[in-house]
């Protein structure tokens, strides 16, 4: 039994208990940082070899797990993180059933490919270590966001990359594809993601005023109706029913995040009446369009809009806090809303209602009874 390392240069397999730090080919390999090293050790006179990695630690230690199995007389088990790279274990995440059918799936595999490209295609699992979870981290953080010019990738999209490498890895142990997740103990960085964003009446109205007219239906039906970007901007003329009271914006599952449940929206009276004033010779196909044609990304006249507007730290997703907090203060119930909205959870929900000053200055206190008598503070 033997761990030997394996030289850059040539490929040669040089026993580590070698004084001579240098290959037979002349290369010098005791101080070079990408030297791999492998372990071969013998089972029923067959010979056997397992390639490690860059940590020599780790093949001491499985080579002395091998020598216990053997000694034991258990099977031994090749360690699978040895052999398996990073892009063999995605890719074959991403082809399962069970993730390919995911409203997410596409996401997820971006999430997949950011960490892919920064840890290395070839590493091995056996390397990926919370060592390595901290350099992407540092590295992924002062990249430039594609989403947001002008910002560096943030906190929540480094979560949910690692959390897609983390679930990546714990499915592919449950399946015994690797022996163990080597970064099943990381944790996730604090995020101080929740938005207080609601525009007043006053401001909506002024972001009305200055946007462009083929836009205006767009945040009407956004400012009012607690649905996302995408349910809006791909809304259709079947999805409309303007007959029935008073009038309701159907969704089909396909149409909701999670594609697990339909949704049904009743509409305000000003997007019932925004909606109806639309040309609707494109029955069954979308709603909103420009020129005649539809479209998807209107960022540009958007942030126009709120810049003429003087309007400040306001995103699209900002309406749907505006929807759900108006219609809590209109005094709908909570259950009534979460099923307009679409939250499955209350905390979630919490998250869009948003209670401020004016809302708790206008708190309504139990009546008290008649037998009540002011009692007058008797000075001292």
């Amino acid at each position: 039994m033997a761990i030997r390392v394996v030289c850059p240069e040539c490929k040669r397999k040089i026993n580590v208990k070698r004084t001579d730090p240098k290959c037979l080919c002349g290369f010098s390999i005791k101080k070079h940082a990408g030297k791999v090293y492998e372990i071969d050790y013998l089972i029923n006179g067959k010979r056997k070899r397992e390639r490690i990695g860059k940590s020599k630690l780790a093949a001491e230690n499985r080579l002395r797990e091998v020598q216990t199995q053997i000694a034991e007389e258990r099977y031994v088990e090749r360690d699978k993180n040895a052999i398996l790279s990073l892009s063999k274990v995605i890719a074959w995440y991403l082809d399962l059933a069970e993730v390919t059918t995911l409203s997410s799936h596409q996401r997820i595999k971006d999430s997949l490919t950011n960490i892919e490209r920064i840890m290395g295609k070839e590493s091995l699992i056996r390397d990926i270590s919370l060592d390595e979870v901290q350099l992407y981290r540092k590295t992924r953080g002062n990249e430039d966001s594609k989403k947001y010019p002008g910002r560096k990738v943030s906190i929540a999209t480094m979560n949910r990359e690692v959390a897609a490498i983390k679930r990546t890895l714990n499915v592919a142990v449950e399946y015994k594809k690797t022996s163990s997740n080597p970064i099943a103990s990381v944790k996730m960085l604090p995020e101080n993601n929740i938005r207080e964003r609601v525009l007043t009446d006053e401001e909506f109205e002024r972001l009305l005023n200055v946007a462009p007219v083929h836009i205006r239906p767009i945040l009407i039906v956004a400012f009012y109706e607690p649905m996302r970007f995408e349910e809006i901007i791909l809304l259709k003329w079947d999805e409309l029913d303007f007959k029935s009271e008073p009038g309701f914006i159907r969704l089909t599952a396909n149409r909701t995040k999670g594609k697990k449940s339909g949704r049904v929206i009743p509409m305000h009276p000003r997007v019932k009446e925004t909606l109806q004033s639309l040309p609707s010779r494109f029955k069954g196909e979308r709603v909103f369009q420009k020129r005649g044609k539809s479209f998807y990304d209107f960022r540009k006249s958007f942030n126009q809009a709120k810049e003429d507007a003087g309007i400040e730290d306001f995103l699209f997703h900002d309406f749907r806090h505006c929807a759900v907090t108006n219609l809590r203060r209109a005094g709908n119930d909570i259950a009534t809303i979460m099923k307009i909205s679409g939250h499955k959870t209350l905390s979630m929900f919490q998250r869009y209602n948003l209670v401020d000053e004016k809302d708790i200055s206008q708190v309504v206190w139990k009546p008290e009874s008649p037998e009540y008598k002011h009692t007058e503070i008797i000075k001292q």
